[in-house]
């Protein structure tokens, strides 16, 4: 498995990995009221957040397929991190984690990370060292957990 950045020749990949979530993400298996999330997380959408300067993706790959990714939007804001089913519980989100979080240091000194995290991934958000930040959170059709990661000293 070999980890480089995203480009916009992912958008497709990575969206088609987002979709096939669908049903643990969006409050109605059949994604009815989430359409704004949907949309926001479509193959354009995704081609837009991977060409602005905003965000930085990483991708974890094997001979060719996308076996996961995470994205942070300014600097400090994990914005999306998925690993394929088949690829779980394999230590991938962890080091897409620590690369990301490695290559923010490298252009900033976050004070905090923070992730609105759907409510299956608080467990490994939590193993991160992340902590709830508010109450669950339900708008447009998801639910997710605020949370947050202060940042100590010795970790810049």
């Amino acid at each position: 498995m070999q980890l480089r950045s995203g480009t916009a020749n992912d958008a497709e990949a990575i969206a088609a990995l987002i979709a096939s979530f669908q049903i643990e993400l969006t409050n109605n298996p059949d994604g009815s009221g989430a359409e704004t999330y949907l949309a926001s997380v479509s193959s354009q959408a995704e081609r837009g957040y991977l060409e602005s300067p905003r965000y930085m993706y990483i991708v974890a790959e094997r001979e060719g397929a996308i076996l996961g990714f995470i994205a942070l939007r300014d600097v400090s804001h994990v914005f999306h991190l998925f690993v394929a089913r088949q690829c779980q519980r394999l230590g991938i989100a962890r080091r897409l984690w620590q690369e990301a979080k490695a290559q923010a240091f490298k252009t900033s000194t976050p004070s905090q990370f923070t992730v609105n995290s759907s409510l299956q991934a608080v467990p490994t958000y939590r193993a991160f060292g992340f902590q709830p930040s508010g109450e669950v959170v339900s708008v447009h059709g998801i639910s997710f957990m605020p949370m947050r990661l202060l940042v100590r000293e010795n970790e810049a």
